[in-house]
């Protein structure tokens, strides 16, 4: 199609191509005029302007379709701006004659239609310098519309708002006639006109001065109107356009009052009213309305109540986040009056209660939750704190006033309980949001949060009682640390008053809910709460008896808190299991004659009682196998099973029990049954297989016989139809920015929904993904839901006899139902069946013989032409789902054949539709579609369907079917890839807009396509070539398209695009695309448009971010970003979307997408990025954060404080970031540590000054990380020392990053100090505040690591300096030392283990690095001794700062070294095999308990590598000598030893002699270490394994310890065995190098061992007469060097091994490999690694007997000396290798 890139129209090729490749051609050719005109000169277009004219306006006449012909206005209206204007008027009486031709003819309705488009592009380009001649137009247009269909009337209102747009205020005079034509339209039949007539009045209003003055309460009423009956799309229309039209009505009075003398004034009030008028009245007259509601008529539509709902929000963010700010007060006021008992209609019943508490709710959490920053949120907090207060204060007032007369109703004080549920979520929601940054909040004891909220738990309506516990429980999400403080609070008041129905409720549910928040906390809590929480459990059911007033109460209560005790896992609930079970079995009758006996007594009442609790009961089971499977072993599977049969048996009798005692048990016996399918689903079938026929009667039962009649198709369905599938049925069941409210129009009008009171046990439950709030349905479609899923589970584990019984029973039930109960029933078994086939599916079950295929078959062709699409839907899943099931190739023909012979006779769209869909998803769980034949035939009946201009729901069907077969046919659909994408394309350019359901249906066939051809999309063939440009113009074609979720089709295809054939698409435009939808109100197109991004970035992200802020440049009309791309670039407006965003799926996209930008870019455009997230993390100065030390950097402070939260507007110029979530502030930080780590990456010149300012010298474009120095600081000060703990531990993980890649870097202008030296205070402030005492343990572990690193890093040298951070670790280190009791009681004791073991590490690395610094500087010091003796001054001042650091661990190291002991003592047992748990200590450890066993063990792993390596040098440095005097006493210095561990304490002897404690602790250290070293995880950090070996080393490096090994001689073998093991699987020169340091001192313990030995028989009483002396070391005596028990064949095996891995050519069998014959150079590790081994070589012979000593023994087999013998060719090499590395040698012992 090259030819078609030109600028004049190629007549003659056009000429000779077919009708549809014409449109093709042209759409072309159009297209690309489109990008040419703008960059073509104006000379070339006047000369070639009148020709161009004439092709363009000829088109009109062509019919063109819809893109065609806005692409036609577009470029005449581009031509006429950008050449002469003198024909424009020629064009202009052209369009309005063909508007006011009397051909009504369908073929010339597309020319009307396109001169109506080329009018409004012409007047929006070229506005006012086409006169007057607008006032002909619009009437002419006007007129028009009179007798315009659909189609007509949407084009002529987009028309109408492109001339308004064009003209401005010179349109006035046709103001009023526009506005009447457009109220018409706004109540149109047809959606997209409604939708075109509210873009139309959304821009008429710009000017219309009397839309929003004189006529603004019949603008409301007509918006109003509107609302009835609409769509998604014309919700959002018309409630953009109300919700301007009141803020500019609202805004604009000052500026309009003083030019128009007759203009009402209009207050927030008044407002306010006419918005809340249509929420509680609707569309219809304020008399009327009055009338209705009088007589109790009335119901508001409850389209109309979203379609307000929504026009506030519009509202509110018109007016912006300030205006909320200082008019929040004033608006929740209004908005929580609109479900109080001020309007007692609109929540007459629970139904309507349901839906405006939703409505509500979505209101303040799109504009409080979406639009406020975090002080601002704080600030809206306290006001609703403030309402709450209020409404306690009145309800209290009611229920105590004793005067009959003057006290309130009690339909008056449950009248609150709508406000109060509104109020608690919105507050639950913001502190959970806020996280720990609401902390200053809950501290406000003026504002009293916590009391406000527990003081409603007492109300007496339930919703609140239960709204109120939720609100704890997100409480205690955000903040972790108020957990124990709140049960603890709960539980008391409970146990206080236990005597009041409303306390016992309201705080079981508080307590319950608080339970359920533990799992969110990762801290926990004390494990013996859970034992308290089960006494009051038990206490509670016990004592339900004794009261019958509060039995009921009590019961529920009981199980309840025992139901969610469970979720608390495995650890807490095994200690309570067996009361559990006990409770379990008494709760049951034990037999069924007990149950008969039970039937015979008791009341109404005491049978509601007992299904309260045995539902309850029920419930907790469930909860056990739910959240504690591990503890479900066979015994407790068989005590759990007896009361099941009891269970099922009341199931069965429940009919009688409520025909005996009346609708009082109703209820009671739903939930009940609820709770039983529950169960059962959940537990393994072969557990109640004997009760399987009871149980599927009454399942049957259920499904055919519903207690109610209404439609659950909503909630039932969509789970079981594919996500893909979905797409056809609109956007209600896709995934919106509306979705909890929109999803109330789904179901019927008898529910509107779930809520927290219809089963009070989802509160300690898992949130579903999107819910705010748990919405459980009422019991009545609870029970349905829950019997489906049963039935699912049971049916596939029935006899195939019964199956076909239970299949025919369903079946005729259908039949027998008659009306809208037999499409009840239907669905029922639908969903029920279609559960089957899928739990079949999953298990490969079988399904059973032809009877029981043809039942279903029949079943689920009748729900395939059911009048309900959602059940269509459901019904060719179900299909596919029993194709899988039977698995039969001529099943699956038959079945396909089925639906062709349908789809050739039947004309409905019902059966034509579903039929349709049935062959798309046939093949989908069979692999896909192998045959040619079954291919050919869809594609035909497709084909058809697909041109249906009749019906465009089967145009849609069957376009979405032909996608699927695309996907399932593979390579095979190639043949028909050319046909399709002409047949897509010809439909893209044909089918009028308004069938938005066709347009994304043929989305989706042309990405299959896309996906089909994949990489041949980059060929270069003729063929490729058209297919290709035939999907670039298809994606155009839906660019254009106004529907969004069209528009993210578009981009969907062109990232495929991309991917496949990345040079053919142009990623300039691509980019535009994405920036302009960036910010869409449609979140499934910005899903896509991150998507897409998150692609592009990988490959060319610099690219991406140039045309980004290009077309910023250009200043494109159409492209009004939210934020400043030029500013802050495409990377600053991805952040501030994730700022904005509250969809997770979507944040996380972004946070990838940013992360794959900075790891293309950082390095570049480093000062960009850090200036970003510097930017970001300024807001996390404010609330009144310690003020920045940093007095060495002269930058603004960035600081905001507690007033400025109505500061102007012109702050936010400094601020391209307003108020960033916590969140966000987090990922900021966390970006900085990325920035660092490439920078690590990018070259040394960033962590040299000297080197990177030569380099900036040269380029002053180039920049380094060192440069920046002080603004890392300062972002990690701001971020550690924020109210948020997330960005607490986040900027102390960036203070860690930065001191040790920083701690090495000399400051040149000052030789012999650090750059870091200078911001020594602001490490120390950053640091002081996380050892505050109600600082939470994980920040305090965090700080306490980067305490250590400062520290260790030498930075400072000065002690007084140092003493700073020191004095952080002692205060922590007194902590330590004051037990267990001492402890906070807020979190869980693994907390107390975690924030102890990262003391104690820390102070490790302290006095390790110590240690080291001095040894260092002893060594530098004897050497410069030999060198010169004047260098003893330099040397004290070098030495005084490392002897200074140890004198400061020195002080603590007594009890340093007791608590070391204690934590490795732990470690050692905590290690020790699993067959050994039953001998561990029963009350724990010195550091942990022994119900937190679990949890603990990972801080242990974390931390003992360090601790292992203190404690030896610590040992070293006192040569095993010292021993503590109270050694016996205390336990914290006495390390349990394999000798000591299984004794009690009256078998251990009282007090240890020196020995034995030293003893003990060389076992302790080396079986730590061998146990390690035998088999270090892959994962093992390589600090890990180092830290080891350097304990073995300085272990080793005193006489004593060296003895025990030198005189142990499997010891030592034992140990060269591991050293070599790890030698083989560690390829790290260091490691290798340590272990070989190890083998050396274990060979040189050895060589003491054998010369005291001959030191011994040397002084020996009767040696002297002996003639020779006995001879010691390894020979003939010890029978030669034998494998496995010889200390020398160890050695000699580890060293060979090093020799030949670094100088293979010493090997004889890899001699004549070429690789070795050419040589090989050693590096630098290679030479150190070889000159350790032929150290220790030449150490071996000093452990040998002379006969030791030769290389071989006459009375050995050759065999046992393989590794010697092959050494034996190259000894000699060996010695000239020897020699040849004494300089070596020599140059490494000088260096080291």
């Amino acid at each position: 199609m090259e030819s078609a890139h030109s600028l004049l129209l190629n007549e003659e090729v056009y000429n000779q191509l077919g009708e549809f490749q014409k449109a093709e051609f042209i759409f072309e050719w159009l297209q690309f005029l489109e990008k040419l005109l703008p960059v073509t000169s104006r000379a070339d277009i006047r000369q070639n302007q009148k020709k161009l004219v004439e092709q363009l306006t000829s088109l009109l006449n062509n019919s063109p379709g819809p893109p065609t012909r806005r692409l036609v206005a577009k470029n005449l209206a581009v031509l006429y701006s950008t050449g002469e204007t003198f024909s424009v008027y020629q064009t202009i009486d052209k369009c309005n004659e063909l508007i006011r031709s009397k051909d009504d003819s369908p073929s010339y309705l597309p020319t009307k239609l396109a001169a109506v488009v080329c009018l409004g592009y012409l007047y929006k380009k070229l506005g006012r310098i086409l006169g007057n001649s607008f006032t002909d137009t619009v009437g002419n247009v006007l007129k028009a519309m009179k007798n315009a269909e659909s189609q007509g009337r949407y084009e002529i209102m987009l028309s109408l708002q492109n001339i308004l747009n064009g003209l401005g205020a010179a349109a006035i005079p046709c103001h009023r006639d526009i506005y009447k034509a457009a109220r018409s339209c706004l109540t149109d039949r047809s959606m997209a006109v409604r939708c075109a007539a509210a873009k139309c009045l959304l821009e008429l209003q710009n000017e219309a001065v009397f839309m929003w003055s004189t006529d603004l309460d019949s603008v409301v009423t007509l918006c109003f109107k509107s609302f009835e009956g609409s769509n998604y799309d014309v919700r959002l229309a018309v409630s953009k356009l109300l919700g301007t039209v009141l803020a500019r009505a609202l805004t604009s009075k000052q500026a309009a009052a003083s030019t128009r003398h007759n203009f009402r004034r209009i207050s927030l009030e008044e407002v306010m009213e006419l918005l809340g008028t249509g929420f509680l009245r609707g569309s219809c007259g304020f008399l009327r309305a009055s009338g209705d509601m009088l007589k109790g008529t009335s119901s508001v539509s409850r389209d109309v109540r979203v379609g307000v709902t929504q026009a506030y929000v519009v509202f509110v963010s018109t007016l912006g986040a300030r205006w909320l700010e200082r008019n929040f007060s004033t608006f929740l006021s209004h908005i929580l009056d609109l479900v109080s008992q001020s309007h007692p209609k609109a929540i007459q019943s629970q139904m309507d209660a349901i839906g405006c508490r939703r409505c509500v709710s979505f209101i303040l959490r799109a504009t409080v939750g979406g639009l406020l920053g975090e002080k601002a949120q704080i600030a809206a907090a306290k006001e609703i704190c403030q309402a709450i207060w209020k409404l306690k204060k009145v309800v209290d007032a009611a229920m105590s006033d004793s005067n009959l007369e003057t006290r309130v109703s009690t339909t008056d004080v449950t009248a609150s309980q709508h406000v109060l549920v509104c109020a608690l979520q919105e507050l639950g929601s913001l502190i959970h949001g806020l996280r720990t940054t609401a902390a200053p909040l809950l501290q406000d004891s003026s504002t009293g949060v916590l009391e406000a909220v527990i003081s409603v738990i007492l109300h007496p309506s339930i919703s609140v009682r239960l709204t109120a516990a939720w609100c704890l429980r997100c409480i205690a999400v955000a903040l972790p640390s108020y957990v124990s403080l709140l049960l603890d609070r709960c539980i008391e008041r409970l146990s206080a008053l236990k005597s009041s129905p409303e306390a016992v409720t309201g705080y079981s549910f508080a307590v319950s809910a608080l339970l359920g928040a533990v799992k969110h906390c990762p801290l926990g809590i004390p494990h013996g709460k859970g034992k308290v929480i089960m006494t009051v459990a038990e206490d509670l059911l016990c004592s339900a008896s004794q009261n019958s007033r509060i039995s009921l109460q009590r019961t529920q209560a009981g199980w309840l808190l025992i139901a969610a005790l469970m979720t608390l896992g495995p650890a807490v609930v095994q200690h309570h299991l067996p009361r559990m079970l006990l409770l379990w079995k008494c709760i049951f009758p034990s037999s069924s004659k007990d149950l008969e006996r039970e039937k015979t007594r008791g009341d109404s009442f005491t049978w509601q009682v007992t299904l309260e609790g045995r539902a309850g009961a029920l419930c907790a089971i469930k909860s056990l196998v739910s959240h504690c499977p591990g503890l479900l072993t066979d015994e407790v599977v068989r005590r759990l099973l007896p009361p099941l049969p009891s269970a099922v048996d009341l199931l069965t009798q429940l009919s009688s029990i409520y025909k005996s005692y009346g609708n009082s048990l109703k209820m009671s016996s739903t939930v009940y049954r609820h709770k039983l399918y529950e169960l059962l689903a959940v537990l393994p079938p072969k557990t109640y297989e004997g009760s399987f026929c009871a149980v599927l009667k009454e399942l049957v039962a259920d499904l055919t016989v519903p207690d109610s009649q209404i439609d659950a198709s909503t909630f039932l369905l969509p789970p079981l139809c594919h996500e893909n599938d979905l797409l056809l049925l609109g956007p209600l069941l896709q995934e919106t920015d509306h979705r909890f409210i929109e999803e109330q129009l789904l179901l019927g009008n008898s529910i509107a929904g779930g809520s927290l009171e219809y089963d009070p046990y989802s509160i300690y439950e898992k949130v579903a993904k999107g819910d705010s709030v748990p919405k459980p349905l009422p019991p009545v479609l609870s029970v349905i839901s829950a019997a489906t899923r049963l039935f699912g589970v049971m049916f596939s584990h029935v006899a195939e006899s019964h199956r076909i019984q239970v299949l025919e029973q369903l079946l005729n039930s259908i039949k027998q139902a008659k009306g809208s109960r037999q499409q009840i029933v239907q669905l029922h078994v639908v969903s029920a069946f279609s559960t089957c086939l899928k739990h079949l599916a999953n298990c490969k079950g079988s399904l059973g013989p032809e009877e029981v295929r043809r039942s279903a078959l029949t079943l689920v062709m009748g729900a395939l032409e059911s009048n309900n699409p959602l059940l269509r839907c459901a019904a060719s899943e179900c299909l596919a789902r029993l194709a899988q099931v039977v698995s039969d190739s001529a099943f699956t023909a038959g079945l396909a054949q089925v639906s062709f012979d349908k789809l050739k006779s039947a004309r409905d769209v019902v059966s034509r539709t579903g039929h349709s869909l049935a062959l798309g998803c046939l093949y989908r769980y069979l692999g896909g579609i192998g045959s040619t034949q079954h291919l050919n035939a869809c594609v035909g009946i497709l084909y058809t369907l697909s041109q249906d201009s009749t019906s465009p729901d089967v145009q849609a069907w069957a376009l979405h079917s032909l996608s699927l077969i695309v996907d399932l046919a593979g390579p095979l659909y190639h043949v028909h890839v050319e046909p399709t994408l002409s047949l897509i394309l010809m439909l893209l350019l044909t089918v009028p807009p308004a069938y938005a359901e066709v347009h994304q249906s043929l989305g989706r066939c042309l990405n299959a396509l896309i996906t089909t051809l994949g990489p041949e999309l980059q060929g270069s063939s003729t063929t490729v070539s058209a297919l290709r440009t035939s999907c670039l113009v298809g994606c155009a074609v839906m660019q254009d398209n106004p529907d969004c979720l069209v528009q993210a089709q578009a981009i969907s295809c062109l990232q495929q695009l991309h991917m496949f054939a990345p040079r053919h698409v142009n990623l300039s435009s691509l980019v535009s695309c994405l920036c302009v939808n960036l910010c869409s109100s449609y979140l499934l197109l910005r899903r896509a448009v991150v998507a897409c991004l998150c692609q592009l970035v990988q490959r060319e992200a610099a690219e991406v971010s140039e045309y980004a802020v290009a077309l910023v440049k250009e200043s494109r009309e159409d492209f009004t970003p939210d934020v400043d791309i030029r500013e802050i670039g495409l990377e600053g407006a991805l952040l501030g979307l994730l700022d904005k965003e509250l969809d997770e799926r979507l944040c996380q996209d972004i946070k990838e997408t940013l992360t794959h930008m900075l790891t293309s870019m950082a390095v570049e455009k480093l000062s960009f990025w850090l200036k970003l997230c510097k930017d970001v993390l300024a807001a996390s100065a404010d609330f009144n954060t310690v003020a920045s030390v940093d007095t060495t950097q002269e930058e603004e402070t960035a600081k905001v404080d507690d007033a400025s939260v109505l500061t102007s507007d012109s702050d936010e110029r400094f601020h391209p970031f307003s108020n960033p979530r916590w969140s966000t502030r987090v990922f900021a930080a966390e970006c900085v540590c990325k920035i660092i780590s490439q920078c690590e990456n990018a070259g040394s010149a960033h962590f040299d000054v000297t080197l990177a300012q030569e380099r900036k010298q040269r380029d002053s474009r180039d920049d380094f990380l060192v440069l920046h120095l002080a603004d890392l600081i300062r972002m990690a000060f701001m971020a550690a020392t924020d109210h948020s703990d997330q960005l607490r531990l986040s900027g102390l993980q960036t203070l860690l990053i930065v001191v040790r890649k920083f701690a090495a870097v000399p400051e040149p202008e000052f030789p012999g100090h650090v750059i870091l030296e200078q911001y020594q205070a602001n490490v120390g402030a950053a640091l002081r505040p996380a050892f505050a005492p109600e600082t939470p343990p994980d920040v305090t572990a965090k700080a306490c690591q980067v305490c250590s690193a400062w520290i260790a890093s030498g930075v400072v040298s000065d002690l007084n300096d140092l003493r700073r951070v020191h004095q952080l670790l002692v205060s922590s280190l007194v902590k330590v030392q004051a037990g267990k009791e001492a402890q906070s009681q807020q979190y869980n004791e693994s907390t107390s283990t975690m924030e102890i073991l990262a003391v104690l590490k820390a102070w490790a690395e302290v006095y390790i690095v110590a240690v080291e610094k001095q040894k260092n500087q002893s060594d530098a010091h004897n050497h410069c001794l030999k060198i010169a003796n004047s260098a003893e001054e330099s040397y004290r001042d070098v030495t005084s700062s490392a002897s200074g650091l140890l004198d400061l661990v020195q002080a603590d190291l007594g009890t340093l070294s007791k608590l070391w002991l204690a934590a490795l003592q732990d470690f050692a047992l905590l290690t020790l095999p699993s067959e050994y748990a039953s001998q561990l200590p029963g009350e724990g450890g010195t550091f942990y308990t022994a119900e937190t066993i679990e949890n603990a063990r990972p801080h242990y792993y974390n931390s003992w590598a360090l601790i292992l390596y203190a404690t030896a040098l610590w040992l070293t440095s006192t040569g095993f000598v010292v021993v503590d005097p109270d050694e016996g006493v205390a336990n914290l210095s006495r390390p349990v030893t394999p000798t000591t561990m299984c004794q009690d304490s009256s078998t251990r002897p009282s007090v240890k002699s020196p020995e034995d404690v030293n003893t003990d602790r060389f076992h302790l250290i080396l079986g730590i270490s061998v146990e390690f070293l035998c088999s270090p995880r892959s994962d093992a950090a390589m600090e890990n394994i180092i830290a080891c070996l350097r304990a073995l080393q300085a272990l080793f490096d005193v006489p004593w310890p060296r003895s025990k090994i030198g005189g142990d001689q499997e010891l030592g073998v034992e140990l060269l065995n591991v050293l070599h093991r790890l030698i083989l699987t560690r390829e790290s020169p260091d490691i290798q190098l340590a272990a070989l340091e190890v083998v050396r001192l274990i060979l040189f313990a050895a060589q003491e061992h054998v010369k005291e030995k001959r030191r011994s028989a040397e002084v020996d009483d009767g040696a002297a007469e002996k003639e020779t002396l006995p001879e010691f070391g390894e020979g003939k005596d010890t029978g030669g060097l034998v494998p496995g028990k010889s200390l020398v064949f160890a050695t000699l095996e580890l060293c060979v091994c090093i020799l030949v891995r670094q100088l293979p050519q010493l090997n004889p069998k890899l001699t004549c490999s070429p690789a070795v014959q050419s040589g090989k150079h050693l590096s630098e590790d290679g030479s150190r690694l070889v000159a350790a081994a032929l150290v220790i070589l030449s150490d071996v012979p000093a452990i040998c007997s002379p006969e030791g000593m030769l290389l071989h023994h006459k009375e050995r087999s050759m065999k046992e000396y393989w590794v010697l013998l092959s050494l034996l060719p190259n000894f000699l090499s060996w010695i000239n290798l020897a020699a040849s590395f004494v300089d070596l040698l020599v140059t490494v012992s000088c260096s080291n």
